[in-house]
């Protein structure tokens, strides 16, 4: 039995390991490595881990399918351990929120993010938990499917390390005291 899905959103391969859209992946692998759970199994086209906090049973998932059909792993993973939407914690970027910011909330639409935009479509429900990472707005005139896929500037790279340890921290929290509570902390 699984109590809650903690999913990661990336892109696979080394190539894209330091890019923007793959805040998600760096994320939930950190909190898998503060937790002492083990990210090596693959099952449902994903790299897995499994453990418990705050005795809950948690499964850690980073989609090995690419972000735009992350929902396909996501949706196998549901279908097995008959995991509802509520249960679901998504780590994304969001350009809409300034670089380094922290996010909770339920049940939004993609807002253009095709990884969400994969979920919805594959769960039929956006009443799944997200944790929305900020990665800024490309500068003037850069296209915004470019920038994702770009690395962090240097100058930000100090203020993402303490991003993903407060992210980290934030999903533990979130496992423990639910969504009105981290929401109220991290807004």
């Amino acid at each position: 039995m699984v109590d809650l899905l903690i999913v990661g959103l990336g892109n696979p391969g080394s190539e894209y390991e330091r890019q923007r859209h793959n805040i998600g992946f760096r994320i939930v692998e950190a909190f898998a490595e503060t937790n002492q759970i083990s990210l090596k199994r693959r099952a449902f086209g994903s790299i897995v881990g499994e453990g418990k906090i705050a005795e809950r049973s948690i499964l850690i998932m980073k989609p090995q399918t690419f972000m735009n059909l992350s929902g396909n792993a996501v949706g196998e993973a549901c279908s097995f351990y008959k995991i509802a939407a509520e249960q679901i914690m998504v780590v994304h970027d969001d350009l809409d929120l300034e670089c380094g910011r922290c996010k909770f909330s339920r049940g939004a639409g993609h807002g253009g993010h095709n990884g969400i935009r994969s979920l919805i479509e594959r769960l039929g429900t956006k009443e799944f938990c997200r944790l929305r990472v900020g990665i800024g707005r490309p500068p003037n005139g850069q296209d915004a499917a470019d920038y994702v896929l770009r690395p962090f500037a240097k100058e930000e790279e100090g203020l993402l390390i303490e991003v993903i340890a407060r992210a980290s921290q934030a999903i533990a929290e979130f496992a423990e005291h639910g969504l009105t509570f981290v929401q109220q902390k991290y807004h």
